[in-house]
């Protein structure tokens, strides 16, 4: 089954970042990338990425067939989505396992979700 393991952070983390010498923050990059290894090996990992500041976000709707945008993140809130794994893995004990394995976690939190199959739905 595939899950979505989003990594969050907040203006606490973002200010503990702040204090981090180079070397910390180097050690933090380099246990996501071990991580991102680990799962690539194991044949679990189908994508990680980060992303850009919420700052940089648009946000698009459909209005009378016209797409409008606005810029900025969606939602006014103080905690928000910085990346993400997307994993296959055989059950949610096991993304539960690799959720605890992002350094994020330490710090934050971070959320599984279990991504739907729309191939098994009859539209």
């Amino acid at each position: 089954m595939r899950y979505l393991v989003m990594i969050r952070s907040n203006p606490n983390f973002q200010q503990l970042w702040e204090t981090w010498p180079d070397d910390k923050r180097m050690e933090f990059g380099r246990n996501h990338m071990a991580l991102s290894q680990s799962l690539h090996e194991s044949g679990e990992l189908i994508a990680a990425e980060g992303l850009a500041d919420p700052s940089e976000s648009t946000v698009v709707a459909m209005r009378d067939g016209v797409a409008v945008t606005i810029d900025g993140p969606y939602a006014e809130v103080k905690e928000h989505l910085v990346g993400f794994l997307l994993i296959e893995c055989d059950d949610r004990e096991r993304a539960v396992q690799i959720a605890a394995q992002v350094p994020d976690a330490q710090y934050g939190e971070v959320e599984i979700r279990p991504v739907m199959d729309l191939k098994s739905i009859d539209f």
